[in-house]
């Protein structure tokens, strides 16, 4: 399964000639989650050719501006393209009440139906599944109800040792039942353990977005493990009282959840436009967790 992560948007409240507020897609094989939609995300989806008729499902952190201000833009240009699918879109309750009136007035003939998914920020809630994966949100520290996103793969069929099986003679109609975890008996009641035929399947991958927070040991617990965390580095850390008083982290703190939480990688994003070389950030981050990287405008992460 392709699981990989491509940066739209990495900068904080105010947009740069360079840096896009927050946006991001997951592609999980094939399948297109967009993460967050500051102003400008449809323009971004163009430059790293997403296409708009993939992204079926939208996840918003929270509701400040530089999250969701490319919205309303996104959902008219998907009705102006003849859209007639439904577009999930997974925030509090608040932001249906704000984006109706919006829908209602510019948007009167939409073509698809837009589908809410209401959670509540506090607690951690299952917000969306198939087959292959799992989102989960986290509750995060922010001056408004705020969560990051789990996106988690489930747990793998086992995969078939062909050798084994025409070794002990497993008929085709087994296989299925075998790499579900079944033992095989036999026509003569024979039990063969399951271990026996089959191998360990590929590892689950798992994705944690985190931005606009405070640290804390509940994101710490959350996050933990997993294979790549894109968590927010606002300021650096001569400015660490400004982001404790405004809600927000330094690269330092992001590279100590990520060390603390032992995950595989680390994407920093969410920057402050005061800060034009953003090399300091990894500087600081690589310091603490080395596998610590910038997560810019068109770069892709594999997870």
């Amino acid at each position: 399964m392709g699981f990989s992560v491509t940066v739209l948007g990495s900068n904080s409240a105010l947009p740069t000639s360079e840096r896009n507020p927050t946006a991001q897609v997951l592609e999980a094989s094939g399948r297109f989650f967009l993460i967050d939609c500051g102003e400008g995300t449809q323009m971004q989806l163009r430059r790293n050719r997403v296409h708009f008729g993939r992204i079926n499902h939208i996840f918003i952190s929270h509701l400040h501006g530089d999250h969701v201000f490319g919205l309303p833009g996104l959902i008219s240009t998907f009705g102006l393209l003849g859209r007639t699918k439904d577009l999930h879109i997974y925030a509090i309750s608040d932001l249906e009440k704000l984006l109706t009136p919006l829908i209602d007035y510019f948007n009167r003939d939409l073509p698809f139906k837009v589908v809410y998914h209401p959670f509540i920020a506090e607690r951690d809630e299952l917000i969306y599944q198939d087959n292959l994966l799992e989102i989960k949100t986290i509750p995060l520290k922010h001056r408004v109800p705020t969560v990051g996103f789990l996106f988690r793969e489930k747990c793998k069929l086992r995969k078939i040792n062909k050798q084994a099986c025409d070794f002990y003679d497993v008929p085709v109609k087994w296989l299925h039942r075998i790499k579900e975890g079944e033992d095989f008996v036999s026509e003569n009641g024979t039990v063969i353990e399951n271990m026996k035929l089959t191998l360990n399947p590929p590892p689950s991958v798992s994705y944690a977005f985190c931005t606009d927070t405070r640290v804390h040991d509940g994101l710490i617990r959350a996050v933990e493990g997993v294979d790549m965390l894109y968590h927010e580095a606002t300021f650096l850390k001569d400015q660490t009282e400004l982001a404790v008083r405004t809600f927000h982290s330094t690269a330092e703190q992001a590279a100590r959840v990520a060390n603390e939480a032992n995950v595989g990688k680390l994407l920093l994003g969410h920057f402050s436009s005061r800060y034009r070389d953003l090399t300091p950030f990894l500087d600081e981050a690589r310091d603490i967790f080395p596998n610590s990287f910038l997560a810019r405008e068109g770069d892709s992460f594999d997870v």
